[in-house]
């Protein structure tokens, strides 16, 4: 399906040629009926060989009525814009084009309408000029008369034309459905309607509402008034929903994908027309189908602040306007630059900040986004409708190179601080390295350490690369004489009474271990460093298979020691167990039966 506005002047004709393409009634109310003029938003559609559906938004032309037409025109790619050849050029077409420009819309044809009342030409003359000078650029041109039908087919393929030439959507984009129509059907409850410009709507998906952030599910949908299980953009929609709060919508409201979005109150953008200096400090954001008051705040020549009374879903690179309902002008058209800007705080700051958008692309600029914010998650920066510039560096965090790299410079430096203000503890737990970089997550800190060659991780905790700690002076002696005991029975760990007669708490040990004095195996149980080797080749003289008793005797020590150090061994891959109560060393292995070296 394609989805065309119509555009012009009060009384140009615009709902009759609607009627003598669709054969259908835009104008949805008696009195727009009774007064002969549009008032609200219509809708009608046909079908045109070569274009398939073709739907249209028709707007009203008065000048009263802009804020109807811009609900109308937002969300549409492509516009009919009809101006009467007995009337030519007039306020309202002027109006209806100033808005087109500002949206940046480019795609159009031009319906020189009431031909059979005056000559066509200089109307079209007139129209195609000022066209020319706006986004639309030079658009094909019709004459024609919805009484006498001259001019319909010409018309017809005109717009074929334009159909063809409309970007295709993306049928996966997440969704942003802003709504024009909202009202209640007995038995069936709240519908809404709306252009889905991108993205797919199912019967069953659940969509959050912009304001509030409230679910609601789709209960029903239609289009082009046939029941359908799913629609695809671009296409006019009706949606029957269901949830807390379905009653209470509105037009201007958003229905969207849940958790793509992020809704702001505050934005950045990029003016085209007046100076920013220019605009007065209040003016209506028409952005979508929503009409926002909004405070503006100068930044540069062509740029500004936005402080919106109500948050509207925004992404960067959205097309909005700024209007002033009391002069009924359009003074400037926008595109949205950023949706999270930083705070302006310093003097300068405003100045500094129009230098820097200065360089940022209509589009975004995922590398720039990402140099600004340091880290940020992939999700957030999608929300904002950046696209990330590179791969994850852990989970779902993006993280600027230059950022990363001094990340990793201070995550090193932090560790070795710590090991000599902590000589103690055997490095530097890992949430404390969270909380000494400021991160917002313990997986930015594994990541970093993995990506820092003089760090390494174990037991939660980071040790560096710097010269082993020293113990105190005690406690030097009370570990040289654990050691004494071990050079003479090797695998006879100290009791836990002789530990505490010794004065070495948990903590000293875990120091002394860090200082390469004595080798951890277990809670409160320490050998000499190398012990797990020199047990390991005691055992390769066992008869393989061997139980944990015949360990026992063999390295003359006791349960409480040789439980704990054959899982050591265990996890070091110098034993394995080939049943509950057995195991081989792996040298003992017969070749055949050992694993692959890819393997190990």
């Amino acid at each position: 399906m394609h989805v065309i506005a119509t555009a012009g002047h009060v009384d140009h004709g615009k709902s009759a040629l609607l009627r003598a393409l669709t054969g259908m009634e835009p104008d949805r109310w008696a009195e727009e009926r009774r007064r002969g003029m549009t008032l609200d938003l219509g809708f009608v559609w046909t079908r045109l060989p070569g274009a398939g559906d073709v739907a249209f938004v028709d707007v009203p032309g008065h000048e009263r009525l802009v804020g109807n037409m811009l609900a109308g025109v937002g969300p549409v790619p492509a516009v009919l814009f009809v101006v009467a050849a007995d009337q030519g050029w007039q306020p309202q077409s002027e109006e209806h084009l100033a808005v087109l420009d500002a949206l940046g819309v480019r795609h159009a044809v031009l319906a020189v309408s009431r031909c059979d009342l005056a000559d066509p030409d200089a109307a079209r003359e007139e129209a195609r000029a000022r066209i020319a000078e706006s986004s639309l650029g030079d658009v094909d041109c019709v004459a024609v008369s919805p009484v006498t039908g001259a001019g319909l087919d010409g018309l017809r393929t005109a717009l074929v034309r334009l159909a063809g030439e409309l970007p295709a959507p993306d049928p996966a984009a997440d969704v942003r459905l802003w709504v024009d129509r909202a009202f209640t059907v007995r038995g069936r409850g709240t519908v809404v309607t709306g252009t889905l410009a991108a993205g797919t709507v199912r019967v069953g998906d659940h969509l959050h509402l912009a304001r509030g952030g409230r679910p609601l599910r789709v209960r029903g949908l239609e289009s082009l008034k046939e029941p359908r299980q799913e629609v695809g953009a671009v296409a006019r929609v009706a949606v029957n929903l269901t949830g807390p709060g379905a009653g209470d919508l509105r037009r201007g409201d958003a229905l969207l994908t849940p958790d793509r979005w992020l809704t702001t109150d505050v934005v950045d953008v990029r003016l085209r027309g007046d100076h920013a200096g220019d605009l007065p400090r209040t003016l209506m954001l028409h952005a979508g189908s929503a009409a926002v008051p909004v405070t503006v705040r100068p930044l540069g020549e062509d740029s500004a602040r936005l402080r919106l009374a109500t948050p509207l879903p925004l992404r960067v690179a959205d097309a909005a306007l700024l209007r002033d309902p009391g002069r009924h002008r359009i003074p400037a058209g926008l595109t949205v630059l950023d949706v999270r800007p930083p705070r302006l705080t310093r003097r300068g700051a405003a100045a500094a900040r129009a230098k820097e958008l200065e360089s940022v692309p209509d589009a975004g600029d995922g590398a720039a986004e990402l140099r600004r914010r340091g880290l940020v998650r992939r999700p957030e920066l999608l929300a904002m409708g950046v696209r990330p510039p590179g791969p994850p560096v852990a989970g779902e965090w993006l993280a600027d190179p230059a950022h990363w790299s001094g990340l990793r410079r201070r995550l090193r430096e932090a560790v070795e601080d710590h090991a000599v203000r902590h000589p103690l503890e055997p490095g530097m737990p890992l949430e404390a390295a969270r909380h000494a970089l400021g991160l917002p997550d313990r997986a930015l800190v594994e990541a970093l350490a993995a990506a820092e060659p003089g760090l390494r991780q174990a037991g939660g905790r980071l040790h560096g690369g710097r010269a082993r700690p020293t113990l105190p002076t005690g406690a030097q002696a009370a570990v040289e004489a654990v050691r004494a005991e071990l050079a003479r029975s090797p695998f006879r760990a100290p009791e836990a009474e002789r530990l505490e007669q010794l004065g070495l708490s948990p903590k000293l040990l875990a120091a002394a271990e860090s200082a390469g004095a004595l080798l951890r195996i277990g809670e409160g149980i320490v050998l000499l460093p190398g012990a797990d080797q020199r047990a390991a080749a005691v055992l390769a003289r066992l008869e393989q298979p061997f139980t944990a008793s015949q360990a026992r005797r063999a390295l003359d020590t006791t349960r409480r020691v040789v439980i704990p150090l054959l899982e050591l061994l265990d996890r070091q891959g110098r034993t394995v167990r080939v049943a509950d109560a057995l195991r081989r060393c792996r040298a003992a292995d017969p070749p055949e039966a050992q694993d692959p070296p890819h393997a190990r």
